[in-house]
This record gives structure tokens, C-alpha cells and sequence, in this order.
């Protein structure tokens, strides 16, 4: 039989093409099952890292449960001894209070400031709240309000240290002299008197503008360095109660005000000479401004209710400037002048009292009927630089 080229041409043909695709199919199997086992792989690997991230956050979210619980079984045990407090043998509670600002204020010592808010109208302070805590932003609003409260401490507080010690060993007076009684005792919690067990103080003021993390304030009754606590908005809708009911005495406003306040004919030059020194850093523009404020200060007696008690024929010897009564305060202490001789006892209407206003040291007497008669006024050395400069730039912008 004769064989058929064309044939086997064909069949090779058809066994090449069957060869190639069986190739390709098995290129492409090998190819799926190559990306099947990556897939298969990178699953195991999400699942294993899903896992970890829920074991993680499973973790998480028992340790902040763990910390709430913590904190509201603290919360708890705080309200209950607060609720139940033990009067008698029991520790004292402390809170985490610190000031948050420092007042810089006209008055530089604590004769002269104020028993009360608002009476001198021309006080002027600065209340410098510490940036670390209190960013400005905290005082965003405040410029809408015309007054706030400001709760203090009394930190000239002269029983300060006693406060530290044991109950039976702290003396605290239950009653302190009043003033506006001359010297009859209250008890503390009615009255003002910084001497209290907790020397926290409250007051009003003004508020005149808001610089930064500084409030100008004005009509205060805080001396230059008071810590802050905390400053309030002053609400009239709800800070004023028409009908509240006070003692009497407390209603007797003439009981400190004078007759007058007069100043001597060289009283002004002598300002003036002292302002051309220290005027740069003072709170007022002016001097004539300054002598205002001297004026509205002295109006009320300053003095102490011992000062105001002695009588008229008691000898009073000075001494570093400030006036003693030499027959009560000082039975055996006198004054001796710089040749070493013993100086005469002076009598109350030669009383010389002084009341320091920022750097400036005023000197005033004042006699039996009331009337005022301010003489002078120096630059004392020891007197520190209150550091306002530009601050009465700031009050009239």
C-alpha cells in the first residue's frame, strides 16, 4: 500500500497543537494553584494579625475598665467620708489646690488695703494668672461681665503658721475684734477677718480689660502678691438678694469714714518730685491721678482698732517711722535719736502714720474730730519695685 504524505503531515500537525495546549493547560494550572497557595498564605497571615489586634484590643479595653473601676470606687469612698465625716480623731483631707495667678495690686502692704470691695473705686490691680495652667483661652467671655468674684488667699495672714499645727495647738479664736463695733468681738464666721481656720478670702471687683492672661481690675481690697484661687463671673440676678437680712453694725457705713482729708501746701511738689523716680511704673497716669487715689483711700480710718482706741494723752514714741503707744505696746522700749540721746515721747495728735501705695510712702495724721492731714510723701528704699510698668498705658486703652 502506498503511504499518504499529506497524512502524516496532518497528524503531526494535530499531535504538535495537542502537545502545546496539554503544555499551556499545564502552565495554567500550575499558575492557579501557585496564586491559590500566595492567597492561601497571605489569609493565614491577616488572620493571625486579626487576631493579634483583638487580643490587643481586648486588652486595652480591660485595662481602661479596670482604671474606671478604680476611679469610681475612689469617687465612691470620697463622697462617703465626705457625707460622713469623723469630727473627733480623724485625718485631715486635703485637696489638690494651688494658686493659678498672683495679684499685683496698688496696695503694697496690708495697712491701707481696703476692708472691703468696691469703697475705693480708683484701686487698681493686675491678676496675672500663671500661662503653665491657665491658657488665655480660659478667659475668653469674662470681658462680658462687669464684675467677678475672686477667691484668694489671706497669705499676710499673721496666724498663718498656726494653721499648720495640731487642733489643741493651733489657739485659733473662735471671736475676733470688729472694727465697725471698736473693737467688740464676733465670732469669725460672722465677720471678714482673714484670721479664719481655712485663710481663704473672697472678694468683687471690677473688671476693666483683659490683656492676654492678665485681667485689670479696679475697686479692689487685695494687697500686692495675694495668691488666686479661683476667679467666678459676678451674676446680678442671683449674686444680689434684695432681702437678705443683715446684722445692724454691719449697716453703719459712716462708723470708718472721716471728716476730711487734707493735704499740706508742699504736698503736691514733693509728688511730683517722687513721680519724676517712680512714676514709669506706677498703675496711674498722672500724679494728679495718684493723689486721687490717696484721697479715696484715706476717707475710711485705716487704723487699727488698738490705734484708734488709745487715748489722746497717751505718750506715742515713733520709731522706724510707725507710731507705738509707749504706755501699752512698748513698756519698755524706746526710741533714741543718732547722737545716742533719748528722743520725747510724742502725744496722739503728733502721731505720724504712714500708708505705702506701690513704691510711695505717705505720710498722714489724723486728729481727735477725724480730719485728716496728709503731709508728705518719699520713696522708702525698702520698698521693692512692684514691676507694673505700663500698666497705667494699659487701663486707659
Amino acid at each position: 500500500m502506498a503511504s499518504n504524505p499529506n497524512g502524516n503531515s496532518k497528524l503531526g500537525f494535530a499531535a504538535a497543537v495537542f502537545l502545546a495546549l496539554a503544555a499551556a493547560a499545564s502552565a495554567s494550572a500550575s499558575a492557579a494553584v501557585s496564586v491559590y497557595l500566595w492567597k492561601r498564605r497571605k489569609s493565614r497571615e491577616l488572620e493571625s494579625r486579626i487576631r493579634e489586634l483583638e487580643a490587643s484590643l481586648r486588652s486595652s479595653s480591660e485595662k481602661c475598665a479596670a482604671e474606671r473601676r478604680g476611679r469610681i470606687g475612689a469617687q465612691q469612698a470620697l463622697r462617703k467620708a465626705i457625707a460622713q465625716p469623723r469630727l473627733e480623731n480623724s485625718e485631715v483631707t486635703s485637696y489638690p489646690m494651688r494658686p493659678i495667678g498672683i495679684v499685683k495690686s496698688c496696695f503694697s502692704t496690708r495697712n491701707g488695703t481696703p476692708r472691703q470691695p468696691l469703697i475705693v473705686p480708683l484701686a487698681r490691680a493686675s491678676l496675672v494668672f500663671d500661662a503653665s495652667r491657665v491658657p488665655p483661652a480660659s478667659l475668653e467671655g469674662l470681658e462680658g461681665y462687669s464684675h467677678c468674684w475672686i477667691i484668694y488667699v489671706f497669705h499676710l495672714n499673721t496666724d498663718l503658721e498656726k494653721l499648720w499645727k495640731e487642733t489643741s495647738r493651733s489657739k485659733f479664736k473662735a471671736k475676733v475684734r470688729v472694727p465697725r463695733l471698736k473693737g467688740e468681738k464676733v465670732g469669725v464666721f460672722a465677720t471678714r477677718s482673714p484670721h479664719r481656720p481655712c485663710p481663704i478670702g473672697l472678694t468683687v471687683a471690677k473688671v476693666e480689660a483683659i490683656k492676654g492672661n492678665t485681667v485689670l481690675l479696679s475697686g479692689v481690697d487685695l494687697v500686692d502678691g495675694t495668691p488666686v484661687l479661683d476667679i467666678k463671673p459676678y451674676l446680678s440676678y442671683c449674686d444680689s438678694l434684695p432681702g437678705a437680712r443683715v446684722p445692724s453694725w454691719v449697716m453703719v457705713d459712716s462708723s470708718l469714714a472721716v471728716a476730711s482729708v487734707n493735704f499740706s501746701g508742699h504736698f503736691s511738689s514733693t509728688l511730683a518730685d517722687c513721680w519724676a523716680v517712680a512714676g514709669k511704673s506706677s498703675m496711674y497716669a498722672s500724679p494728679e491721678e495718684f493723689q486721687k487715689l490717696i484721697e479715696e483711700v484715706l476717707s475710711w480710718d485705716i487704723r487699727s482698732v488698738s490705734q484708734r482706741n488709745r487715748s489722746h494723752d497717751s505718750p506715742v514714741g515713733e520709731i522706724n517711722g510707725k507710731a507705738f503707744d509707749m504706755t501699752s505696746d512698748l513698756d519698755n522700749l524706746h526710741e533714741y535719736g543718732s547722737d545716742g540721746h533719748e528722743k520725747a515721747p510724742l502725744h496722739s495728735t503728733d502721731i505720724v502714720y504712714h500708708l505705702v501705695l506701690e513704691r510711695f510712702d505717705i505720710s498722714y495724721s489724723i486728729d481727735p474730730d477725724g480730719n485728716v492731714f496728709v503731709e508728705k510723701v518719699s520713696l522708702p528704699s525698702d520698698i521693692p519695685d512692684n514691676n507694673n510698668e505700663n500698666i497705667a498705658n494699659q487701663y486707659e486703652e
